[in-house]
């Protein structure tokens, strides 16, 4: 499984249509007016990767299995959500389970469909959504601080840990800035994730231009970058009508025409998951064979044993080594055989850190 990514936006910017696009259904009914999002739609996709079809075409595999990329559309935001306004309550309860955000901006002007707030200004919308989103992070800080402040006063160190790093965020989030800003040591990394704050999640923003702009962008876009690489995050420009689409032609030939005649290089599906896999620092894996080449995919810095616990967890518990191959060596020897004769075929054990297009065969006893 690949990451899991929360679609959110003002309402009619398009998400929906974007979402359509992106998995190829028509599951979320992208109607022109607020709310038509209500439950939140869960798609997943396929995650293109040229390196599998290389693979597969070496160990002549049956079947070839991609990684999948999980979005899910969640209704739109309006001012007032943190206080339970439009549909509020629903959406921050969903955004808090997703890993990163991809947060779509109107760039585009369109007479035919109405915009929430009268006019076309992306930073203006991205503010409007971050301040919900921050008041929310700080209404739920300042709730849990009280009582944790009173342990650390009794000599709590894990407690007086938690309120320093809820400090830190509550100083942030108090001036205007989202949590994902917050300096932290690396002891301070895994117990600040468990703080669990909406605007601590990593952010693509997602610039949805006219389909004249889609290659380079417009005066609008410009702005949605700069504010990106000031705070940590990541944009890609796509047209959501280009994306529905090409999401309609039905084969490779027909789309790469398509997106020629265009001068674009690749769909807006393959910019927003690097940008994903860039801010989630996530790497793939494959596990190649006769019956099927199958890619997986682990966050970075992970080992041999979580490696094959993303497979099954009865892999990780009984786990004893690794054949591992790296891709250009798999590639360059022609497989698992040549890998053997020319030494390339490395046993790597429970410290083994994953390198991005490791292909392993894993040895584990249950």
């Amino acid at each position: 499984m690949g990451f899991n990514c929360g679609i959110v936006g003002l309402p009619n910017v398009g998400k929906s249509t974007l979402f359509n696009a992106l998995t190829q259904t028509q599951a979320a009914q992208a109607a022109n007016f607020p709310f038509c999002t209500i439950e939140p739609n869960v798609g997943r996709v396929a995650v293109p990767d040229p390196r599998l079809e290389k693979l597969a075409v070496i160990a002549k595999s049956a079947k070839i299995i991609p990684t999948q990329l999980e979005f899910v559309d969640i209704a739109g935001l309006v001012k007032g959500a943190s206080k339970g306004e439009g549909l509020g309550n629903k959406f921050l309860g969903t955004i808090r389970e997703v890993d990163a955000i991809c947060h779509v901006l109107r760039c585009f002007d369109s007479g035919d469909i109405t915009h929430v707030e009268g006019s076309v200004d992306p930073i203006r919308d991205a503010e409007i959504v971050e301040t919900e989103l921050m008041l929310s992070d700080m209404e739920s800080l300042e709730r849990r601080i009280v009582p944790l402040e009173k342990k650390a006063k009794s000599g709590d160190k894990d407690a007086k840990a938690d309120v320093d790093l809820m400090s830190k965020a509550l100083d942030l989030l108090r001036d205007g800035k989202p949590a994902r800003l917050v300096e932290l040591s690396k002891d301070e990394v895994t117990p600040f994730k468990r703080l669990n704050l909406i605007t601590s999640k990593p952010v693509v923003y997602i610039c949805n231009v006219e389909e004249d702009n889609a290659a380079t962008g417009n005066a609008h876009s410009a702005k949605v970058f700069e504010k990106a690489a000031a705070e940590k995050a990541q944009a890609v420009v796509i047209s959501a009508a280009i994306e529905a689409e090409v999401a309609q032609l039905e084969t490779d030939e027909e789309r790469k025409e398509f997106l020629d005649s265009l001068g674009l290089e690749e769909t807006g599906l393959t910019q927003v998951i690097r940008a994903g896999y860039a801010l989630l620092d996530q790497i793939t894996f494959f596990t190649i064979g006769p019956k099927e080449a199958r890619a997986w995919t682990v966050f970075r810095g992970a080992k041999g044993p979580q490696a094959a616990g993303a497979i099954h967890t009865d892999f990780e518990r009984g786990f004893i080594a690794a054949e591992t191959i790296a891709y250009d060596d798999y590639i360059a020897v022609g497989g698992e055989q040549g890998a053997k004769e020319t030494g390339k075929l490395r046993l790597e054990g429970r410290d083994y850190l994953v390198q991005d297009g490791d292909v392993f065969h894993f040895r584990f006893n249950v």
